[in-house]
C-alpha cells in the first residue's frame, strides 16, 4: 500500500501514512494470503493470485535484508540478551519479509547459540556455513545421493543462481532407481530430492550467495 500511495504527489514527503509496524502487518498479511492462494487450484485463484504477484513485487521494492537482522541481533545481545522486545521485533519483521521467512528458523536458532561474549559479526556466518554444511549432509543420508556429486550440484546451483533438475548434473546425484519401478517410484524420489535441495537453497542463498 505504501508503494501505490507514494505514486501519487500528495502522499509524497514527510507526510506519513504507515508507521514501521503497521507496514510490517500489512506485508505479513499480504505473504500469507499469497501463500493460502497458491494452495488452491490455478483456475480458482488466478485472478487473485495474479493482484497478490503484483503487490508482492512492490513489497519487494522495500524488503528488509539480512543485514538489518543481524543489526537488531547485535542489539539485542548489546542489551544482555535480555529485551525480549527485539526478538518480537524481529520475528515480526521476518514474517513481513518475503525472503525471510524460509531463514526464521536459522535465524532464531543462531540468537538461541550465542552468550553475551559473542561477538556476532564473526560467529554468524561460521554458524550458518556450518548449519549448511548439516542440512545438506542431513538429505544426503536422507534420500542416499552421491554425496560428491551433490556437492557440486550445490556448488554449481549457488553459481548460477538457481536449482534446476534439468540436466545430467541432477540425475547423477541420484541413487540407481529403474525407470520401471513399481508406483513411479523414480519420479517420486526425483521430485522429493528436489524439493528438499529447493527449501535448502531458499534458506542459504540469500545469505551466502555465490561466496560458498
Amino acid at each position: 500500500m505504501q508503494n501505490i500511495l507514494s505514486a501519487f504527489d500528495e502522499f509524497q514527503g514527510d507526510q506519513i501514512i504507515l508507521n514501521e509496524r503497521h507496514i510490517q502487518d500489512y506485508h505479513s498479511i499480504y505473504i500469507d494470503l499469497y501463500n493460502e492462494f497458491r494452495r488452491t487450484k490455478q483456475a480458482e485463484a488466478e485472478i487473485i493470485n495474479d493482484d497478490l504477484v503484483f503487490e508482492l513485487e512492490l513489497i519487494k521494492q522495500v524488503e528488509i535484508n539480512i543485514d538489518y537482522i543481524l543489526e537488531l541481533i547485535q542489539k539485542y545481545k548489546n542489551e544482555h540478551i535480555k529485551d525480549v522486545e527485539i526478538i518480537t521485533k524481529i520475528n515480526k519483521v521476518i514474517n513481513a519479509t518475503v525472503r525471510l521467512r524460509d531463514k526464521k528458523d536459522l535465524i532464531n536458532e543462531f540468537i538461541a547459540s550465542f552468550d553475551a561474549s559473542s561477538i556476532i559479526e564473526e560467529e554468524w556466518p561460521e554458524f550458518v556455513h556450518e548449519k549448511m554444511k548439516k542440512e545438506l549432509d542431513k538429505i544426503i543420508e536422507e534420500e542416499k545421493l552421491n554425496s560428491q556429486e551433490t556437492y557440486k550440484f550445490i556448488e554449481k546451483s549457488f553459481s548460477n543462481g538457481f536449482i534446476t533438475d534439468i540436466g545430467v548434473e541432477f540425475a547423477q546425484i541420484l541413487p540407481p532407481i529403474s525407470r520401471f519401478s513399481k508406483d513411479n517410484e523414480r519420479g517420486k524420489k526425483r521430485e522429493r530430492v528436489l524439493d528438499k535441495l529447493q527449501k535448502f537453497f531458499n534458506i542459504f542463498f540469500d545469505i551466502v550467495g555465490k561466496n560458498t
